[in-house]
């Protein structure tokens, strides 16, 4: 035999890596005591963010559980639509009596405040307005302890057509409610599987984690160019495939707020409805990307303005007010980090302003205030056409 040399390539399952922390996610599942893997009995939260280091802790695609099967697939579409996600997984025992989502928290605090959108999976639990509550406010009990981070819920679907269209309103913009699911491939068979769980829901939430994760915090994950769902053919939490439902009833889930797959007419794939949390629609924050933009530029004029705490300002001696002088440098520390943001295309503009009027020496404090122009989202197109004698 003459001289050779093979060279194999070989996957080494070195995971991607993105700048910045945006893409940084959480999942976590409530599962009977006896289903949990027992590496998690100890260490409830653990940091997987390939499919390899899940299935080496007992979270596979074979397992005895239906739930952790449910999870297996969850990661794996995560991982397929965001190879370079920074995945923290949480599984719980599910409580006896009624869910407080402390464990949201515990997540948080478990990756020092750094999860950016957490999904939870509640797939054998009813949908009640009470859980939405409860989910908004534990984000908003870290919000106020600078941890923020955004929820998808995905709950039991019984019946899709009789989702209650009302339980969007005021002060929930940090819950979004997931009731796609796939209608074909691992998703749809494990749902036949669910005969012994009373045909709970397994629900698209690693599709919509994944593509969250993938989005830039400005962008929305309905649009179509860039985030296909994979999705063949869509469905619903109760096994309903989309092509089987009334337009009406699919415009009242929109209507209603809820997350889900959807086609379009000429166009390839499944995508998004929205983007939609359970906020009320004319709010500021009625989207996903509205609560994520805002959030980074707290986290980021946070980051500039924490070191100038009990720091000096000097005033005017004729005057007792602010100097020009330390104004324009509170405007630019605290603009440092939104103009990063108007660089990389997240932010159309901002503005701070500090009113030097303010009488620091009698009350130690200085009021900024700063408006962010955000980037806006075609959500709608309208295109006039007909026939004329000349162009």
């Amino acid at each position: 035999m003459s001289t050779s040399l093979n060279i194999l390539r070989q996957n080494g399952n070195v995971p991607k890596t993105l700048q910045g922390e945006d893409h940084i996610s959480g999942i976590m599942a409530y599962l009977p005591s006896t289903a949990v893997p027992d590496s998690f009995k100890t260490e409830r939260v653990q940091p997987l963010s390939t499919i390899e280091a899940a299935e080496a802790v007992g979270i596979t695609a074979e397992a005895a559980s239906w739930g952790v099967r449910v999870l297996h697939y969850h990661l794996s579409e995560i991982y397929r639509l965001n190879p370079a996600v920074i995945l923290y997984v949480g599984i719980f025992d599910k409580p006896a009596a009624g869910y407080t989502f402390a464990e949201v928290k515990t997540m948080q605090n478990y990756a020092g405040g750094k999860i950016r959108q957490l999904a939870v999976w509640c797939g054998d639990m009813e949908l009640v307005a009470d859980d939405l509550t409860k989910l908004q406010g534990k984000a908003g009990e870290l919000e106020s302890e600078c941890s923020e981070l955004v929820v998808l819920y995905a709950p039991k679907v019984t019946t899709v057509q009789n989702l209650p269209d009302n339980l969007a309103g005021e002060n929930k913009c940090r819950v979004s409610v997931v009731i796609g699911q796939a209608g074909s491939g691992d998703g749809a068979e494990l749902y036949e599987d669910a005969a012994n769980e009373d045909k709970a829901s397994v629900s698209g939430l690693g599709i919509v984690l994944g593509l969250l994760s993938r989005a830039k915090v400005h962008q929305s994950i309905a649009w179509v160019k860039e985030f296909p769902t994979g999705v063949s053919v869509p469905a619903f939490g109760d096994g309903t495939k989309l092509r089987d439902l009334d337009r009406g009833i699919i415009d009242k889930l929109d209507k209603g707020r809820y997350l889900f797959f959807v086609t379009h007419t000429g166009q390839a794939g499944s995508y998004m409805n929205d983007s939609h949390n359970m906020d009320a629609a004319i709010s500021d924050y009625a989207a996903i990307e509205s609560v994520r933009t805002m959030d980074k530029a707290v986290r980021g004029i946070r980051t500039y303005i924490i070191p100038e705490l009990a720091g000096n300002v000097y005033v005017d001696a004729g005057t007792g007010k602010l100097a020009s002088y330390t104004v324009e440098h509170l405007k630019t520390t605290a603009n440092h980090a939104l103009e990063d943001m108007e660089r990389a295309g997240e932010l159309s503009g901002c503005r701070v302003d500090i009113d030097t009027e303010q009488d620091i020496l009698s009350t130690g404090e200085v009021e900024f205030v700063i408006g962010n122009v955000p980037v806006g989202v075609m959500r709608h197109v309208k295109v006039k056409i007909g026939f004329v004698k000349s162009v």
